[in-house]
């Protein structure tokens, strides 16, 4: 299974996940053309995308889902309280794609892959992470939560590889350009996890994950090398046992797209 960045970041997400002839897109946050280009780029296929998964209903995750999944003709699967807000935003006469419900822990099978939902801390309607299994090899993704809580950890402890959300230096939103409110928001429990926070689940599990991307950096409010630097501190005595990246977006990144081959 391998695992590759197309967007990270406020401006849109999108993770493209492959194995063999078959692939998932995780979130659809930039425009059906723009996620085109860029799976072209990365040399990624679209004949073998068979689903679309997304985490929450924010732009940043969905601004493309329902277009792709017209010209993929392929299903989008979220949660629940997801799809009433995809729904709720498009009308609920105008729905001309599949939509599939995801239920806490259950399983769903698609294709070759096997994908479980878990509820994360955002504020979001029914926001959820992703665990992906595919020929005994687990793929995690927390992109969006102000926490890592006890059943999260356990969610995601027993992957081999995982994006991991990154999303601030908390000096940097101290003192950076945001109003107070927005801060309070990144900050609280159903905010953004910050470098710190990611850093102390790495620690706690870096002797178990062998890879790890981290994703969602704030444009504004961080920096990979902050992320990057406190991820590997984190890891102390195991700095050699676990594989750290950086998701990142075409232009800036010389090395675009970043991978995780699990």
């Amino acid at each position: 299974m391998q695992c590759s960045a197309l967007a990270s970041g406020s401006s849109g997400n999108c993770l493209y996940i492959e194995s063999g002839d078959e692939a998932l897109l995780v979130d659809a946050g930039l425009s059906k053309r723009e996620i085109l280009a860029r799976l072209r780029d990365a040399g990624g296929a679209e004949g073998k995308i068979q689903a679309i998964l997304v985490t929450h209903e924010h732009i940043d995750h969905t601004r493309g889902a329902y277009a792709l999944a017209r010209h993929l003709k392929v299903p989008v699967y979220a949660t629940g309280g997801t799809l009433h807000e995809i729904i709720r935003c498009r009308g609920s006469g105008t729905i001309a794609i599949e939509l599939v419900r995801c239920r806490w822990e259950e399983p769903q099978e698609i294709g070759n892959f096997s994908v479980v939902a878990f509820p994360v801390s955002h504020d979001a309607r029914e926001p959820c992470g992703f665990r992906i299994s595919e020929n005994g090899t687990v793929l995690g993704c927390c992109t969006d939560t102000g926490v890592i809580t006890a059943e999260m950890e356990e969610r995601l402890s027993c992957c081999d590889g995982l994006v991991l959300e990154s999303n601030h230096c908390p000096e940097m939103l101290r003192t950076g350009p945001y109003p107070e409110v927005l801060k309070r928001r990144i900050r609280s429990r159903r905010g953004h996890l910050s470098n710190p926070d990611a850093a102390a689940f790495i620690r706690s599990r870096c002797t178990d994950i062998g890879r790890i991307m981290l994703a969602h950096l704030s444009e504004v409010n961080n920096t990979p090398e902050k992320a990057l630097a406190t991820a590997r501190e984190s890891t102390g005595l195991f700095a050699g046992d676990v594989e750290i990246t950086i998701a990142s977006n075409p232009g800036p990144d010389p090395g675009w797209p970043r991978r995780i081959r699990l």
